[in-house]
């Protein structure tokens, strides 16, 4: 009878020790990583709330495959008394283990949900409203709408001195064309506004625009600072150096004076919102009269009646230090060379002897025969 006593209890001692091992063993997998023999990270962002018990975080984690057990979790927590669980959005990939995934709720370590977005000079508010739409969770209909709110412009115009109320001109298409400073910017999330957006990068304009406040056109007469942009979005778009932009800028100032129409194909491009490089111009479009078209009639001696691109500073530095003499033309050839000329006569020679050369640009016959970057 002892003797069966000893068996039976030596049969409860080995299930014992055997649910210790298991248990020991299922605690020690439980840490491990759930994708451990998997090739792929999960990827999983899962936000907790504030207010979250310990219990629902870990039911959410076992939910988005982050951890292989909420009990053995809450076992690990207990053990090494971690007092709490932090509210924020985490990423995770599958890959951490337990202690890796606890430290990070207890530590805080949200995911970085940062948005870089590059604006490059000499691009329209076309390109801004779909690389806003692309980066952020904007469409590009809120860039649109956003433009179009008479009361937001207002409240613009009233923060930053460089805005007037000329950028409210009906025939402007979008008021802060050219005034939104091309950069590479950082935001806190994808849920970022349009209204921050559009205030960061005016925000930079105006760092830019008060180094040269209240300094004197070098051409002596009086710009503002809407010309001056206007001016520097089509040196933008014409040149290529620093060198040529500002003699491009002494052209359009030259033209000015004389009384003559700038004659830019850049800014007829825009007028009739076509991106350059997209196909060549024609005659209708050329002489068809718009507030931008410096091609069309009635444009004598005027500049567009708004910026057409977003500009860099050495363009604003080429539109307020002009260079150069008497030149009232130029031409690019196909290597992107600028030519420029005193008289038409010099300037239709340069053109010929470039298509001699081989080195103009030659146009689809249903198109005008034009000048490409030319003022003519």
């Amino acid at each position: 009878m002892r003797k069966k006593g000893f068996i039976i209890l030596g049969a409860i001692l080995l299930v014992i020790l055997i649910a210790i091992i298991s248990s020991i063993i299922w605690y020690q997998v439980s840490l491990k990583q759930p994708n451990k023999n998997t090739n792929q990270d999960l990827q999983a962002v899962v936000e907790i709330k504030t207010g979250t018990s310990t219990k629902e975080i870990l039911n959410l984690l076992k939910q988005n495959g982050v951890i292989k057990s909420p009990f053995a979790s809450k076992i690990y927590i207990a053990l090494h008394e971690v007092k709490s669980l932090q509210a924020g959005k985490y990423l995770f990939t599958g890959n951490e283990t337990l202690p890796e995934v606890v430290n990070i709720l207890s530590s805080g370590k949200v995911m970085d949900e940062t948005v870089t977005i590059t604006f490059l000079e000499g691009k329209n508010m076309r390109y801004i409203a779909s690389t806003i739409a692309e980066k952020t969770d904007n469409t590009i209909n809120d860039v649109y709408q956003t433009l179009e709110n008479d009361e937001y412009i207002t409240s613009l115009i009233d923060k930053y001195w460089f805005l007037t109320d000329r950028i409210k001109n009906s025939a402007i298409y979008y008021p802060l064309e050219g005034y939104l400073y091309p950069d590479t910017y950082s935001f806190e999330n994808k849920e970022v506004s349009v209204e921050t957006i559009f205030e960061k990068m005016l925000d930079k304009m105006d760092k830019v625009l008060t180094k040269y406040k209240g300094i004197p056109n070098s051409t002596g007469g009086s710009y503002s600072a809407h010309d001056i942009l206007t001016i520097a979005s089509i040196v933008e778009l014409e040149g290529n150096n620093s060198d040529n932009r500002s003699k491009i800028a002494k052209v359009i100032y030259n033209r000015l004076a004389a009384n003559m129409s700038l004659g830019s194909d850049v800014t007829t491009y825009y007028a009739i919102r076509v991106d350059m490089g997209e196909r060549d111009l024609y005659a209708k479009e050329i002489n068809t009269y718009n507030a931008y078209n410096t091609r069309g009639p009635n444009m004598e001696g005027k500049l567009p009646v708004g910026p057409i691109a977003s500009v860099s500073e050495e363009s604003i530095k080429a539109a307020l230090n002009p260079t150069g003499e008497k030149s009232l033309y130029f031409v690019a050839d196909k290597n992107g060379d600028i030519y420029f000329s005193d008289t038409y006569e010099e300037h239709q020679e340069t053109i010929a002897t470039l298509k001699k050369k081989g080195l103009w640009y030659e146009y689809n016959t249903t198109a005008t025969d034009n000048s490409s970057n030319t003022s003519n």
